[in-house]
């Protein structure tokens, strides 16, 4: 297919390299050195990383105005932009829209229900799922209380025995929100575009090609090169602060177990170790490489939740999980409200963080989503990606969350959950204060550890898969140095985000992206439906 006449000789490049890509006629070395995208991303990282490193104070001072004026100034808009994106779901699954099969009619899936699940939920889970699946639940019941219920610990620190059930209840709540379908309805309009513009309208699987029905062919210039380049940074950024936490959460473990020292210093060398596996795993490719650390990576998580439900108290755990979903779904309107709580600290330490990660890692994600999604129907894809890996997140947080509550209340003055998540605040060893209350602690921590490291390099080699995907025009299969190049750089960027200032530094790379890339996405929903109306208009003539 030849670009069109009216292009500038630039454009006709990127165009024919966008076709080239689909049709794989291209080299296994081109894109090294003439991509756009590539060469401005790849220079930007590097002049982030340098100063950052040689003026790390006054970057920490500049991530935490950033930080305060995205989630205390702009909440209302996160919280706004995210519930849009339910309705927007919402829309597609009841309007005939979610009859359009993507790929065209005559497509079929792929992959089977089974191992298409197994891959969503695969797609959108990593270090979170250690990190906060029982600080959120402990945390949410006790200290930032969403919907301003009242704490179980009264003012004089004794247990008040009628507010435990609904303060546990609010608390799991308000962690499914945080992981549930809000998060996935965002990385539905990303999956959903690049679907739609790559299967059926035979364009580049590249963000840019969604933007076709409103640049035109500018959308091979300079236009899409800024739409690839905020992709780029803001998985960079998402993917950075997943690092980051596990570099944190690992380093808290090897403390936990072995009295290894808690230091920004230790962490920097946990990346940078990790790092270098990730290089290896990239360099092996997408079936030696990211395939089997992945299947690795499920079957230790899933013996490592059965462990956590049968040696722990199972019944309340089980409870917990049910009671915990219910109050999601009744309170459901109030929880996603961005106006008229009171409920400050919540929303904004936390919930704003999450719809601002959620959409940083929406490229990541949706590309991966996408490329195992052809020939599903609209509705059964949406429906599918909402609720299915929802489901398994939910039950993961509420099992964890449910156990560690259980023994926070049963034994205040004795619980390590209770020192590490409500006294003294260190939320990488919350999942270790709840382990060392079951059998065999100090294996199944090592086993967390392992877990969270083999999670750390999945989201590695994954990542720089995807980044290198978005820097060669749409490209699945660029040079291996290429890739080597993009986990070298996640590697690099997590590191001068903790040593800049920590959290609050992983929250400013993630927030900072997170807000011109959230107007990317809105955009991204007039193009579905702008593409959707092509498809219906074509199936009636």
């Amino acid at each position: 297919m030849s670009p069109p006449s009216d292009l500038t000789s630039d454009m006709q490049t990127d165009y024919t390299v966008g076709q080239d890509n689909i049709e794989g006629n291209l080299g296994p070395f081109d894109f090294d050195i003439h991509n756009r995208v590539f060469v401005i991303s790849a220079l930007a990282s590097v002049v982030f990383i340098v100063l950052t490193l040689l003026f790390p104070e006054r970057a920490g001072s500049i991530f935490q105005s950033i930080v305060a004026f995205s989630t205390g100034t702009l909440d209302w808009y996160f919280m706004i932009v995210v519930d849009f994106f339910i309705l927007f779901c919402v829309a597609l699954v009841v309007l005939p829209y979610g009859s359009v099969r993507l790929g065209g009619p005559d497509a079929r899936p792929e992959h089977g229900y089974l191992s298409w699940f197994a891959m969503l939920f695969a797609a959108g889970i990593g270090i979170g799922l250690l990190f906060f699946g029982v600080l959120e639940p402990v945390y949410h019941a006790n200290v930032s209380l969403p919907l301003g219920i009242a704490s179980p610990f009264g003012a004089d620190g004794e247990l008040n025995p009628e507010a435990i059930a609904e303060a546990s209840a609010l608390g799991i709540a308000g962690t499914y929100l945080h992981w549930g379908i809000h998060g996935w309805a965002v990385y539905v309009v990303m999956a959903l575009a690049l679907s739609i513009f790559t299967y059926n309208k035979g364009l580049p699987f590249s963000i840019r090609s969604a933007f076709f029905p409103i640049l035109g062919d500018r959308v091979w210039g300079w236009w899409g090169h800024v739409i690839d380049i905020l992709a780029v940074f803001s998985t960079l950024f998402g993917l950075a602060t997943s690092l980051g936490l596990g570099a944190q959460q690992a380093n808290a473990g090897m403390n936990f177990v072995f009295g290894l020292e808690v230091s920004t210093t230790t962490q920097v060398i946990v990346i940078v170790l990790v790092t270098a596996v990730a290089l290896v795993s990239v360099w092996r490719g997408l079936e030696g490489g990211v395939k089997k650390l992945s299947e690795i990576n499920m079957i230790m998580a899933v013996l490592f939740f059965f462990f956590v439900l049968f040696a722990g108290p199972t019944l309340v755990a089980l409870t917990g999980f049910w009671t915990g979903l219910v109050t999601y779904v009744t309170d459901f309107v109030p929880l996603s409200a961005p106006f008229g709580r009171d409920d400050d600290a919540y929303r904004q330490a936390w919930t704003i963080f999450y719809w601002a990660w959620w959409i940083s890692w929406a490229p990541f994600v949706g590309m991966f989503i996408a490329r195992v999604s052809r020939g599903r129907t609209v509705r059964e894809f949406v429906i599918c990606v909402l609720l299915i890996p929802s489901l398994f997140i939910f039950i993961w947080m509420g099992v964890f969350g449910a156990t560690a509550l259980d023994q926070l209340y049963a034994d205040p003055a004795g619980s390590l959950v209770k020192d590490y998540v409500i006294d003294n605040y260190s939320p990488e060893l919350s999942l270790f204060g709840m382990l060392n209350e079951l059998p065999l602690s100090g294996l199944m921590s090592t086993l967390g550890i392992i877990l969270a490291l083999i999670f750390f390099v999945t989201s590695s080699d994954s990542g720089s898969l995807v980044i290198d995907t978005i820097t060669a025009g749409g490209k699945v299969d660029a040079p291996r140095p290429q890739r080597m190049f993009w986990a070298t750089v996640e590697g690099l960027i997590a590191i001068v985000l903790l040593i800049g200032g920590g959290l609050s530094a992983l929250q400013a790379g993630v927030t900072a992206t997170a807000i011109p890339f959230s107007i990317v996405m809105l955009l991204m929903c007039y193009t579905i439906i702008k593409a959707l109306n092509g498809e219906l208009r074509g199936k009636r003539t």
